[in-house]
């Protein structure tokens, strides 16, 4: 049975990845320090003998004492309002995060994957964007902090890879949605579908003809663990190469949801890239992985998960209040 330790495994697609990793008959051993990752991304596994939650900032030294044979490195505030409200933590889970993952890897002779992402191409003059393109990334603008920890981490793992000869891996993640996305996480996806589901204003930033590729997450961890068990080095990139603009989307869910919100228009946020779309040819060609999941499918499903977390929030609230109104009648 491999071992395979999950950093940020309470996250979005760390929970995912942990899944898929069980399903393949490994142990798994998730690190997360719950800044952004939930506890009830794992609820389902309270019982899986073959996985384990330790709770840590992987920021600090990471110790486990037994055999490892893969380190995926997910942790990281991910979200640009994730990032914008914690600068520092995103840069030092980038960089020391990833030299102490890294480390880890090194002394288990395991590999090493990294959870990359396309936010290394910046606001691209390229487009579609190669894994040989070097990206226009602004780094004292607010998104830096994200952009350049993650920059930073591709770095810093192929220094492991041709110094140490540590086996490497380097995905570079396009937008992917799915359940267990955070409602309030900024996001397009969960932003527009909480937003129809209550019936509120959906918002355009700036003119919505910026262009996004949305990729279903159980298509990106196929993916990503194709790329763990190759003998690729990468980075690789692994999104879903059909891209539409903002606004198309935010009409497609108005239609899902069947909700008559108004769509209503907000500044563009600063460096918010123009254009998104990963060119796949390596993933094809190399991992022999393209992406399957219709885009009205996925985005039912994720809707449907949604709709349960509001489900569950307002059957909460009117519990509360009655627990409330029963404790004061008692007085």
């Amino acid at each position: 049975m491999p071992t395979s330790v999950v950093t940020g495994g309470a996250g979005f697609l760390g929970s995912h990845l942990t899944d898929a990793l069980l399903e393949k008959g490994h142990r798994v051993i998730c690190l997360d320090n719950l800044i952004t990752g939930n506890m009830a991304n794992m609820a389902h596994l309270a019982d899986n003998a073959s996985h384990e939650f330790i709770r840590h900032d992987v920021s600090t030294y990471i110790e486990i004492n037994e055999p490892v044979d893969f380190v995926f490195h997910f942790a990281s505030p991910a979200s640009p309002i994730d990032y914008l409200e914690l600068p520092i933590q995103t840069l030092k889970v980038g960089a020391l995060g990833t030299h102490n993952a890294l480390g880890l890897a090194m002394a288990k002779r395991a590999t090493f994957l990294l959870a990359s992402t396309s936010e290394v191409y910046g606001d691209p003059l390229e487009h579609p964007q190669t894994e040989e393109y070097w990206g226009n990334v602004n780094p004292i603008g607010p998104r830096g902090v994200y952009d350049e920890a993650k920059r930073f981490a591709e770095a810093i793992t192929m220094a492991y890879h041709r110094a140490q000869g540590i086996d490497t891996k380097i995905v570079r993640i396009f937008n992917t949605y799915g359940p267990r996305m955070r409602p309030k996480d900024g996001r397009v996806v969960p932003a527009f579908m909480m937003q129809a589901l209550q019936g509120q204003p959906m918002t355009l930033f700036g003119d919505g003809d910026q262009t996004r590729s949305f990729c279903y997450v159980s298509d990106l961890i196929r993916g990503i663990v194709a790329l763990a068990l190759s003998d690729q080095a990468g980075p690789i990139n692994i999104g879903n190469p059909a891209e539409m603009t903002v606004k198309q989307l935010a009409l497609k869910i108005k239609d899902l949801t069947g909700c008559s919100s108004e769509i209503i228009r907000e500044p563009l946020p600063v460096d918010d890239p123009k254009v998104r779309r990963p060119d796949i040819s390596k993933a094809r060609e190399l991992l022999d992985w393209e992406p399957l999941e219709d885009l009205d499918k996925g985005l039912s499903n994720t809707l449907q998960y949604f709709s349960q977390l509001l489900h569950q929030a307002q059957h909460q609230a009117q519990h509360q209040a009655h627990h409330q109104a029963h404790h004061q009648a008692q007085q």
